[in-house]
């Protein structure tokens, strides 16, 4: 039977695994479902259709569920599902979705969300994907696996996120960040290849070179992007991670590419 406190509110309607564990002052709305092993420290509140997966530790006064911050929403039935051995630390918030985005909000497993991050609507998180204190996502952005997302970092609406990106502190980020790209800045521009991150996952020597060799051609020269996507294509293709940038750079996005400086080397 779930370990509940005697001073957390759970609407019997909500279903909750038999080790779950409520600490104190928690609140539990009636169409939340809880998986094994969860624990809500304390001051935890989720409300919605929302759906936590297996071990998943939430940190107290974290907003988990609650409607959209999108003057759009009309109360619709709309869902937040967060997957499994994610730590979300406190103040965190996260919305479930809109008409407008698939009714969906969706956060996959291993992830961590650090103090006061906020997910929004419409927004899809891959696995391991890691946001530092105060960064937030605007509605509808999509980020790849392993992502890292810098402290105060803002990422606009509709911005796609490719895998193991690094997005530096403090950077806004108005454009799509390729998969393994570097970005920071004010507004935020590529600065080469996420190295480190390329080098922690097993990326080889001669890996690392042969995509950072793809990154340079892809953005130099006068030809214009679709040309060298496919000259990337044919000159690299067999090398790890190209065929991700290339199906990338085409995939369909309502945002441009975020692109190096022109003095940047690239």
């Amino acid at each position: 039977m779930a370990e509940i406190h005697a001073t957390a509110l759970v609407d019997p309607k909500a279903k909750l695994a038999p080790s779950v564990c409520i600490g104190a002052y928690c609140i539990v709305g009636p169409d939340v479902e809880i998986g094994e092993d969860v624990e809500l420290l304390s001051h935890v509140v989720v409300a919605g259709h929302t759906r936590i997966g297996a071990r998943t530790r939430i940190f107290p006064f974290a907003s988990i569920g609650h409607r959209p911050q999108d003057m759009k929403f009309g109360g619709e039935r709309s869902e937040l599902v967060i997957g499994e051995d994610n730590v979300i630390r406190e103040h965190v918030t996260m919305n479930p979705g809109t008409e407008g985005g698939g009714l969906l909000t969706s956060v996959g497993n291993g992830c961590l969300f650090m103090v006061a991050s906020h997910v929004a609507h419409d927004c899809h998180i891959g696995n391991n994907v890691v946001m530092a204190n105060n960064a937030t996502l605007g509605g509808h952005v999509t980020i790849g696996e392993r992502a890292i997302i810098g402290g105060l970092a803002a990422v606009h609406q509709f911005v796609r996120i490719g895998r193991q990106a690094m997005i530096g502190g403090m950077s806004g980020v108005e454009h799509d960040i390729i998969p393994y790209g570097l970005a920071f800045g004010d507004r935020a521009r590529l600065h080469g290849l996420n190295v480190v991150g390329l080098k922690r996952s097993g990326f080889s020597r001669p890996e690392i070179q042969a995509l950072t060799a793809a990154y340079r051609l892809l953005f130099a020269g006068h030809d214009t992007l679709v040309d060298r996507a496919a000259q990337v294509a044919r000159e690299f293709g067999g090398a790890r991670g190209v065929t991700e940038l290339i199906e990338f750079v085409r995939g369909d996005s309502s945002r441009a590419l975020c692109r190096p400086l022109e003095d940047d080397g690239a």
